[in-house]
């Protein structure tokens, strides 16, 4: 069988310099490959990158060996391991992780990401498919459509990939059976007709042994289309870009002297000019583009992917994260939208619960306010949720911290899609895609009034505070909470108990003790908490809120400095041990499900303000401790 021919080494330095000048010309396709496990995702990438001459002597001489000990083609080499880098990979004989890899021809440069099969690493590749043109997408001919083939599409179709290619790997396993092939690809036109894909091309090919992947089988006859290196090199991806309206997140102000002023990102789609009226999305402010600067000089026009400086004729207020965008086909601008959401973490999302939502190059806190519905993968069926587990997808109700501009992720990848980031840990939990703003009732306002929190405050002789007592249901939080404010009274303080137990019969009389609920319990007092500090009141929260994210949402409602943790630091048996309700031997029981301690975990304060151990002395003690920690703050007199 025949092998693609290469490009010959250069002989001379001019020669070279052209080669360098026709590299840099080529246009760039991002693909992913995807499908269930064992369809061959790693072998055909292997295939790819064997016929295209990237693979070194060296390399294949460790390929060698390292088929003999982990392969699974006999004597042959197993072009899987090209791919399989993690230990835990060739032992298994899967794909865990995403493998990027790079491979170029005449024709077309190429980064290809080979994504796991396993239906527990969906989120890598819903990673893969984010920077993705292409879908190549695999189905073994033994087994044709299977779960993981929905599931994928799916996923593929929600992520904005408009180009897919079926292969139909395995081919040789069936005998090269043209009926076999048909079959699968009808299947499919079928079940994916209602994805949106532009193209839709499926090729029979067996990875293994190379038939149609980067030359035309001669065992096939009866297949007339192209090879899928062939369709690789020319599915037409780029204007599809360069078509759409301009748009380009500001990275970084360009300020290296008092003469210079530009504004560098990469174009996320569009073109743009000397001469051409951009405006700032957010502000709507407008200007004429006066230079497009690259390090190479000045260019006359950039388009979609291009690093660019662009200057403009007048001085604006701009800074990192705003987006310039065409001034006639201006994006969105809202603090709330509802958007398509694929959950990355292991620990569940709850409604309420803060974030850093990163949309292009800005950054806000957010929180998802309404999950609409869940989205079955393998159904497609919409289920009703109150939370959101690893892997799961949601179509949900988001409330931003400020506006942002955006487009709708249909029109524009780029632009709408963004990631939720734990606030604590940094971590990316979750990647979304945005639907449509959801604009707020225009006769709704924020109303001035002139008497503030500090007038209030300062009628009271007090400064106001959030005084949040957390701590194992039993450890003493609304006895403590009771005597301080009895004290206080007593020094003329003006005070208020939002107690949990109290709030659960009137404003939070509808929440049970499910995660999700917690976390609403937690939003709403919080709210409250916050009223009551607008209106110059010291304020004492006695609530297990047994997670640090909530209360780090209440900590946020406030001002700085006038959030006080209160950690009621007392061991769990010696909370069973006072057990005065009976909550604890109920929960033993198996009687009292979602109890904190029990089967719900507590997270207890890493650096609380106050910590009170009340195994060192009286619940009295503790609160004359707590009123000198507030007269040392300044928070009394």
């Amino acid at each position: 069988m025949a092998t693609p021919s290469v490009a010959s080494p250069v002989e001379s330095p001019e020669a070279f310099a052209e080669y360098l000048a026709a590299q840099e010309k080529k246009s760039l396709l991002r693909f992913l490959t995807c499908g269930s496990v064992d369809d061959g995702k790693s072998t055909l990438i292997g295939r790819l990158l064997y016929d295209t001459k990237l693979v070194f002597e060296d390399h294949l001489l460790a390929l060698e060996k390292d088929s003999r000990k982990h392969g699974t083609t006999g004597e042959e080499i197993d072009l899987a391991l090209l791919l399989d880098g993690l230990e835990a990979e060739r032992e298994q004989g899967i794909t865990i992780d995403v493998a990027y890899r790079f491979f170029t021809t005449e024709r077309r440069k190429f980064i290809v990401a080979d994504t796991p099969g396993h239906e527990q690493y969906t989120r890598n590749m819903a990673t893969g498919a984010s920077t993705s043109d292409v879908a190549v997408l695999l189905v073994d001919a033994r087994h044709g459509i299977v779960t993981q083939t929905r599931r994928h599409s799916f996923i593929v179709s929600l992520l904005g990939i408009r180009h897919v290619i079926v292969a139909v790997n395995k081919i040789d396993l069936v005998g090269y059976d043209e009926k076999i092939f048909t079959q699968i690809r009808q299947a499919y036109q079928a079940f994916a007709g209602g994805f949106g894909f532009k193209t839709l091309t499926a090729i029979p090919i067996s990875a293994r042994y190379g038939d149609n992947v980067t030359a035309r089988s001669e065992r096939m006859p009866w297949y007339k289309g192209p090879t899928l290196l062939e369709h690789l090199e020319t599915v037409d991806v780029e204007e599809d870009r360069a078509s759409r309206p301009f748009r380009m997140a500001v990275q970084w102000v360009n300020r290296p002297n008092l003469d210079f002023r530009g504004y560098s990102g990469t174009i996320a789609s569009g073109r743009v000019a000397p001469g051409d009226t951009l405006v700032v999305a957010k502000s709507g402010k407008a200007s004429k583009v006066k230079r497009i600067v690259t390090y190479d000089g000045d260019l006359d026009q950039a388009a979609a992917g291009d690093a660019v400086t662009v200057t403009l004729e007048d001085e604006i207020d701009i800074s990192r994260g705003d987006l310039l965008a065409a001034a006639n086909d201006r994006p969105e601008v809202a603090d709330q939208f509802a958007a398509h959401l694929i959950w990355m973490h292991d620990e569940p999302l709850f409604p309420g619960r803060s974030y850093l939502l990163k949309c292009g190059a800005k950054t806000v806190t957010a929180s998802v306010t309404d999950l609409k519905h869940k989205i079955d993968v393998n159904t497609f069926e919409h289920l009703a949720a109150k939370e959101l587990r690893l892997n799961e997808v949601t179509f949900c109700n988001l409330s931003l911290s400020e506006p942002i501009a955006f487009d709708s992720y249909d029109s524009n990848r780029e632009t709408g899609a963004f990631i939720l980031i734990d606030r604590f840990t940094n971590a990316t939990v979750g990647a979304g895609m945005i639907s449509y703003g959801l604009r707020r009732a225009t006769n709704v306002h924020w109303q001035a009034i002139d008497v503030s929190k500090e007038s209030h405050a300062a009628l009271k002789a007090q400064k106001p505070a959030v005084l949040w007592f957390t701590g194992l249901s039993g450890s003493g939080k609304s006895t403590i909470a009771n005597i301080v404010e009895k004290k206080l009274h007593a020094m003329g303080r003006h005070t208020f108990i939002l107690d949990g137990d109290n709030v659960r019969h009137g404003l939070n009389r509808d929440l049970g003790f499910t995660e999700a609920d917690r976390v609403e319990n937690i939003r709403r007092v919080g709210e409250v908490a916050k009223l009551f500090v607008d209106a110059g009141l010291i304020v004492l929260v006695s609530f297990i809120s047994p997670f640090r994210a909530e209360r780090r949402m209440a900590r946020d409602l406030v001002g700085p400095g006038e959030f006080i943790e209160v950690y009621v630091d007392t061991p769990i048996e010696d909370c069973e041990a006072r057990d005065v309700k009976g909550l604890y031997a109920k929960a033993r029981a198996g009687k009292l499900k979602n109890f904190t301690g029990i089967d719900s975990p507590y997270e207890a304060p890493e650096s609380p303000e106050i910590r009170l151990d009340t195994t060192a002395g009286t619940a009295e003690e503790m609160a004359d401790r707590l009123i000198e920690s507030l007269r040392e703050r300044g928070m009394i007199a």
